[in-house]
């Protein structure tokens, strides 16, 4: 059990190696990462060598290179690189889960009431389209495991032919027993879509041990790799299924060249990742993510005292994750645009970034926090946050 109202020590120089802008502070690294100095100098190098001599280093050197640094990557998430294909974003992956899958009329796909906007709004389009059936299986707040796993698997029926759950979910930052999930689902026969977004660099090889048929996890939140990166795995049995979203050069080559091969791609986002994984050497990954989770439980114990919060309103999201959600009080409208609203006025008059997501008809802040962040930051946001609310 954490010690919420205990802060960790910082890590010494972690905050230098961002280029953070000072007037700010940075409550907000689930949605978009921060980009180290060190991985941005990377990036500008590789950038530099393709414009020096574009046709060579297409045609000699890029293919090679995202094959080297497709492995590390995989790695990192416990996944395996024989099976894994880069991928801009948990997006995009789950894109082309749904084109492998090929779903059709009176076709259903479970999902769980904590799914990402952008993946609902995907699943919209294959409604209206294809005339696929969307079943919502509702996960309460601080379920158990076995909880979790019954309210999925209580949904999944004749007609089921997908199944996605977050493994982290971005609305409330709980996580999800996935690989439970997969093992059941695995008996049935059913395909299991797992949105990893926040995983890579949050825990620990995230990928290891969860059989599911896809799972695709951002590189570019947690594991400090430029925007556009992450790794997309997927079971065997679906190699020769994968379509790309767009057709290319590397159509013949099969997964993973089919959906990694795009001429004009900037690839110097992919190549530039691994020097982003020195971060957990330079300070050691238990470290890393150690401090995260002791300070974002430290961030919403601080700020749910300031609001009145009963502990009872706290969701301890599950072990290991560095987001922690906290209810914004009943009498401020939700949805998705009042969530907007009220994350800009936060910005702009307390010179705070966090994240306002809405779940059950209910706005939250969600607070993150990373390596570049300290107890102080959590403290001055729980001085000026309720007057606002108010």
């Amino acid at each position: 059990m954490i010690d919420a109202s205990t802060p960790p020590e910082p890590l010494a120089g972690a905050r230098d190696l961002f280029a953070l802008d000072p007037a700010y502070t940075h409550f907000n690294h689930g949605s978009f990462g921060a980009v180290p100095r060190a991985v941005a100098a990377a990036r500008r190098a590789v950038q530099a060598e393709h414009d020096a001599n574009p046709t060579r280093f297409i045609n000699t050197v890029l293919l090679d290179r995202v094959d080297a640094v497709r492995g590390p990557l995989a790695e990192f998430c416990g996944a395996d690189p024989d099976r894994s294909a880069l991928v801009p974003n948990a997006t995009a992956g789950t894109a082309l889960a749904l084109a492998a899958v090929g779903l059709g009329a009176d076709d259903e796909i479970v999902v769980t009431d904590h799914g990402y906007n952008a993946v609902v709004l995907a699943l919209g389009e294959q409604r209206r389209r294809h005339g696929v059936r969307v079943v919502t299986a509702p996960v309460e707040l601080g379920a158990s495991d076995d909880e979790a796993v019954e309210a999925v698997l209580s949904r999944v029926g004749p007609r089921t032919r997908l199944v996605i759950v977050d493994q982290i979910s971005s609305a409330t930052a709980q996580l999800h027993p996935v690989a439970a999930i997969a093992a059941r689902l695995r008996e049935l026969g059913i395909p299991l879509l797992v949105d990893a977004a926040h995983a890579p660099g949050m825990l620990d090889r995230p990928a290891a041990g969860v059989d599911a048929d896809f799972w695709v996890g951002n590189m570019h939140k947690w594991a400090f790799a430029p925007g556009g990166t992450a790794v997309l795995q997927i079971a065997e049995q679906w190699r020769d299924r994968m379509v790309p979203l767009v057709v290319s050069h590397g159509q013949p080559d099969g997964f993973p060249a089919c959906v990694e091969q795009q001429g004009t791609l900037d690839h110097s986002i992919w190549l530039a990742a691994p020097a982003g994984l020195d971060l957990f050497d330079r300070y050691g990954a238990d470290a890393v993510r150690d401090h995260n989770v002791r300070l974002a439980a430290y961030g919403q114990h601080v700020v749910g005292q300031a609001l009145g919060l009963d502990p009872a309103e706290l969701a301890d999201p599950g072990p290991g994750v560095s987001m922690r959600v906290l209810p914004v009080p009943a009498h401020v409208a939700a949805g998705h645009a009042a969530g907007s609203r009220l994350r800009a006025r936060i910005s702009d008059e307390l010179r705070a970034e966090v994240n306002v997501t809405s779940w059950r008809d209910r706005l939250f802040v969600r607070l993150s926090a990373q390596i570049y962040n300290d107890a102080a930051e959590y403290d001055r946001l729980a001085e000026t946050l309720p007057a606002l609310l108010r």
